[in-house]
């Protein structure tokens, strides 16, 4: 717990002289005692258990007086809460490796209807974004909350030659921050892919004016700080073209986003042939973990379609909740309240002395 305003709590100082004064108040009404003919016909007139009585509500209101001194400081704790609002995107690797039959009917079969239980499932207030990498990355369908155009797009993906691990993630990153002045053509796309970007310009030219244009101040933040969206990763192998997956997980931390990666295929990897080509497919498990682990992520192991659905509803139930920090001034304002009509009322209980 940290607090908003925490010269207030100097305030608790008059805690203390609040004490020092009660107990003055007492030693007066026992130097007022003496008046009595006998000290034993006062003790005799209390009754055991008065004592109590006596101090237990001054005790009361002091605990309520502390409790509204922190409420001043405005305190705030992490907690777990419903997420307001949530933007996720979902890059799902559409390498050729993915048409290997180790899981029934074959791994992108079982991937597509994986992701789309994935959508059904996913709360009213969560919008998903979807990318699909192979040789590089495409932005298959842009943050929506329409769930059926999320499924279109699912059934849209094609297999491709190459495993862009990091195109992929840096596509998502700029899908979740559209104005944050993410280069694309230089991180993404390889410049053997297309001599021309943008309205048939040549690359090297809009480089040069991307590096002339005013730059963005861009402060990184704690890894895992970013509640409004974070990327969902699923790949079958090892990445072999495209910019350094590390290095985009880098971008992700800085940027306080979380990534969950999941790796899909068995363990023992697949033989994978096409047009009289094949090659051997095997899970980088160490480098999905080590980018689920920079990004305050988790990674999850499918290996068999009904694992891959049950990690998915596990995603979507993380997803309806989340940690966030909190201020809790109105718990400590109510039990402040709760404790000072306690007192109140127990000491009319106890004391009161009007006439009836």
């Amino acid at each position: 717990m940290r607090f908003i305003w925490p010269q207030a709590l100097w305030l608790l100082l008059f805690v203390p002289a609040l004490v020092a004064a009660y107990l003055y108040a007492l030693r007066r009404r026992k130097r007022a005692a003496i008046h009595y003919a006998s000290l034993m016909l006062v003790r005799g007139s209390l009754g055991r258990g008065q004592a109590l009585r006596r101090h237990l509500p001054p005790a009361i209101f002091l605990v309520a007086m502390s409790a509204a001194i922190f409420a001043i400081a405005r305190p705030s704790a992490v907690m777990l809460l419903p997420s307001d609002y949530l933007t996720l995107i979902l890059a799902m690797d559409v390498s050729r490796s993915m048409q290997a039959t180790d899981v029934e009917p074959d791994r992108i079969s079982a991937a597509q209807a994986a992701a789309k239980s994935f959508i059904e499932d996913l709360p009213r207030n969560v919008r998903l974004g979807i990318v699909s990498f192979a040789g590089t990355a495409l932005q298959v369908q842009t943050p929506t909350e329409n769930r059926d155009d999320m499924i279109a797009a699912i059934d849209r993906f094609q297999l491709q030659r190459g495993t862009a691990t990091g195109s992929g993630l840096i596509l998502s990153l700029a899908m979740l921050f559209p104005d944050a002045g993410i280069d694309l053509e230089s991180m993404v796309y390889d410049h053997e892919f297309s001599r021309f970007g943008r309205r048939g310009r040549p690359l090297e030219r809009q480089r040069e004016e991307a590096k002339k244009a005013p730059k963005q101040d861009f402060k990184p933040v704690a890894p895992g700080s970013y509640t409004s969206g974070a990327i969902v990763l699923l790949s079958d192998g090892r990445r072999t073209t495209g910019p350094d997956p590390m290095e985009a997980a880098k971008m992700a931390a800085e940027r306080g986003v979380r990534v969950f990666t999941v790796g899909f295929g068995t363990a023992e990897g697949a033989n994978i042939g096409f047009g009289g080509w094949s090659f051997f497919a095997r899970l980088d498990e160490p480098t999905l973990k080590a980018i689920a682990k920079a990004t305050g992520g988790e990674y999850f192991h499918a290996g068999t379609a009904e694992d891959l659905k049950k990690i998915y509803a596990s995603l979507s139930s993380k997803f309806a909740l989340e940690r966030r920090e909190t201020e809790v001034s109105a718990l400590f304002v109510a039990a402040s309240l709760v404790l000072v009509l306690l007192a109140a009322a127990l000491s009319l209980a106890w004391f009161n002395r009007g006439s009836g």
